[in-house]
């Protein structure tokens, strides 16, 4: 990473960069329908104006959201994941 911030980012140390981006996180919404399941949306933060900044400037892109997945339950010490997409 140092050595790419040196051609990319001069005057940031790696542990700058990683402060930086400390601060996008993955975040788990549950929401539980009417029929027992639950609805699980996994999304990551959106960066701010400096974090986009740099992502830009170290030619880094975040993945796509990932799709919601819903879990049913099958047993009462469980539940399955199934995909909805």
């Amino acid at each position: 990473m140092q050595q790419r911030l040196k051609a990319l980012a001069p005057g940031l140390t790696p542990r700058e960069v990683l402060m930086k981006l400390a601060g996008l996180q993955m975040v788990y919404v549950h929401l539980p329908p009417t029929d027992g399941r639950t609805l699980i949306l996994s999304r990551y933060t959106q960066p701010n104006q400096d974090q986009a900044l740099l992502l830009k400037q170290l030619s880094l892109t975040l993945p796509d959201q990932p799709v919601p997945r819903i879990t049913e339950s099958v047993s009462a010490t469980g539940s399955k994941p199934l995909r909805l997409w």
